[in-house]
Parts: C-alpha cells; sequence; structure tokens
C-alpha cells in the first residue's frame, strides 16, 4: 500500500532539519555527546509545537474561507429579510415543479386523447341510426318494394327523415367546431329581444302543432327588452331552447318565454313543463351528445349538440347561462344579455 505524505509528516521533517544543525554546532563547540543529544531533543520538541501551531492556524483560516463562501451562497438566496433559502433545498424545489408541470401536461393529453376517444364515439353512434335507417328503406325498396306504392312513398318517407338527421347533425358538428375556434365573428347590434322571441314562436308554429304544444309568455315578464348581441346567434339560442322545451315538455304542455330587467343585463328564460332533470344530471346537460335518457332522446331525433351550442353562444357574448329544473314539474333555461343603456 503507497505511503501518503501529510501536513503533520511534512512538520516532523521540517523539525528534524531543524534540530540537527542546533546539535551540529554544541557538538563542535563542546564535544559532549549528552549536550548535543539534549539539545537536539529539545529542538525538535519545539519545532514540531511551533509548526503543529502554525499548521493549525493555516487549516483554520482556511475552514473559516470554505464556511463564509457556504454562508454567502446561502443568504444570495433571501427571498426577504431574515428569511434564508438553502440552495439545495431550492434546486430541489425547482425539480419538483418541474416534475409536476409535466405531470400536469401529460394528465392534459391523456384527458384530451379520452375525450377525442369519447367525441368520435358519439359521433358513430349518432350516425349510426340514421345511416342503417336509410340504408335498410333503400335496399328493402330496391329488392321488390319499389314495385307497392304506398310502402315505396313510406319507405323514402323514412329514407328522407333518416338522410334529414344526418345532415342536422353534421351542420350542427360544423357550427360547434367554428364557435370553438373562434371563427365566428359577433355581429353586434340593438334589438328587442321580445320581437325575437315572436319571430322565433311564429318560425315554429307549425312544429308546435304537431306537437300540441303552446307557446306564451310568463306573466310579469317585461314587455320589450332592448339588448346588445348577435341578433342571428342569439336567434338560434332561441330556437334551440324553445325546439328543446315543446320536445321535452310532453304534449298539450305550455313552453313560456319570460325577459326579466337585472339592471345590467336582461335575464330571458324559457320553460318548459315536462318531466325535469334529476339534479345528478344538471352539470352535465350543455356537453356535447349528453342525454339524460338516451334511447327517448334519439327516438325523438335531434342531433344531441343543441345546447352546446347554445353555452358557446351565450359564453361568446361574455354572458352567463344556468339551468334549473324539478323531476315531474318542468325545467327551465335562462341567459342573460347585455342591456342597452
Amino acid at each position: 500500500m503507497a505511503s501518503v505524505t501529510t501536513p503533520k509528516h511534512i512538520a516532523a521533517y521540517a523539525s528534524v532539519i531543524v534540530a540537527i544543525i542546533p546539535g551540529i554546532i554544541v557538538a563542535y563547540l563542546t564535544g559532549s555527546v549528552m549536550w548535543t543529544v539534549i539539545v537536539v531533543g529539545l529542538t525538535f520538541l519545539t519545532g514540531i509545537l511551533v509548526v503543529n501551531y502554525f499548521l493549525d492556524r493555516f487549516i483554520y483560516k482556511k475552514i473559516k474561507v470554505i464556511y463564509k463562501n457556504i454562508h454567502r451562497l446561502k443568504t444570495q438566496h433571501l427571498k426577504e429579510p431574515g428569511e434564508m433559502v438553502d440552495p439545495i433545498a431550492e434546486v430541489s424545489s425547482e425539480v419538483m415543479a418541474w416534475a409536476k408541470e409535466r405531470r400536469d401536461e401529460i394528465e392534459t393529453l391523456k384527458q384530451d386523447a379520452s375525450f377525442r376517444r369519447e367525441f368520435l364515439g358519439n359521433i358513430s353512434h349518432e350516425l349510426k341510426t340514421p345511416i342503417f335507417s336509410v340504408q335498410g328503406y333503400v335496399h328493402t325498396l330496391l329488392d321488390g318494394a319499389m314495385d307497392d306504392e304506398a310502402v315505396r312513398r313510406k319507405f323514402l318517407e323514412r329514407a328522407a327523415s333518416g338522410a334529414d338527421r344526418m345532415a342536422e347533425l353534421v351542420q350542427d358538428l360544423n357550427v360547434i367546431s367554428r364557435l370553438e375556434s373562434g371563427e365566428v365573428e359577433l355581429k353586434k347590434e340593438k334589438f328587442n329581444v321580445k320581437e325575437l322571441i315572436e319571430e322565433v314562436y311564429e318560425s315554429l308554429e307549425l312544429q308546435a302543432e304537431k306537437a300540441k304544444v303552446k307557446m306564451k309568455f310568463k306573466q310579469g315578464s317585461e314587455r320589450s327588452g332592448k339588448v346588445v348581441a348577435d341578433r342571428s346567434q342569439i336567434k338560434q339560442v332561441l330556437t334551440n331552447l324553445v325546439t328543446n322545451a315543446m320536445k321535452y315538455g310532453g304534449k298539450g304542455g305550455v313552453v313560456r318565454c319570460g325577459i326579466y330587467d337585472m339592471d345590467e343585463q336582461y335575464l330571458i328564460e324559457v320553460t318548459d313543463e315536462g318531466e325535469g332533470i334529476d339534479e345528478q344530471h344538471l352539470p352535465r346537460v350543455f356537453e356535447r351528445f349528453y342525454r339524460v335518457d338516451k334511447s327517448r332522446s334519439r327516438h325523438e331525433g335531434g342531433s344531441g349538440l343543441g345546447l352546446a351550442i347554445v353555452k358557446h353562444i351565450i359564453e361568446s357574448h361574455g354572458q352567463s347561462i344556468n339551468v334549473r329544473s324539478s323531476v315531474g314539474k318542468g325545467t327551465t333555461f335562462g341567459f342573460t344579455l347585455e342591456k342597452v343603456k
């Protein structure tokens, strides 16, 4: 094993060299071996003590310098007077923050992937029913039912209904895609929202008669309401909400719209007298393709995007929309619009 020369060894070697010189001088002057040994021994011990003293002082100073440097590094990371942050702890904190950020990004990507899978699954499910319907009626006609005039007309009407439903779904998908991407530019103008509701009622009159539903205004509603908004988009909002109310309000029911002055805004409400929505479903009614009663909803048609479109339009105006419902009594959708000042 190789020997290691330490400062202590160097001190011993230096003391021996320093002690020999006086010993040679004493031996030359006195010629006495005893005095020579005594002088050499005392000189050696004194040299050891002196060299060790200065060596210890040197090491102490070096340690003090190192300590000061460490202290300076710590004090450079002060957040507030008197509050000291350990650099190592700070680096560790930064690493942990970086790791958390990466985890959040990964979680977001997972949620996006899950959303895309669910979205594609919903689209395929919504398209499957009308596609199979059209396909079935057309193939039946081609297989010989064309010769029967009554069957031919009935099957063609049903195939046309399925095609209309597919067209509605594609159109609503295009609308919501443009809304989410910000492609739709608002064209705000001043208009009377009560007159717009009456216009929507007139456009849905035949549909209401077929469903045996009446359309009225709520008691206590404002007789007029001047608002600032994109008129065509708010018309779509009202059309979607009134159509939804007729669909789920039940035959013989009444759809009522109300306008209420809220100082800076007008609150517009659309209420039906249907079965209502259970509280557990309320937070999700504005989600795309979300249906409270899936079998009943698909039987009654619709793209499943109507309420999602409504929410996007209202929020693009910087306003809010909400829903409240009581099972067995009906549902009310309410949204706000900026009031003309």
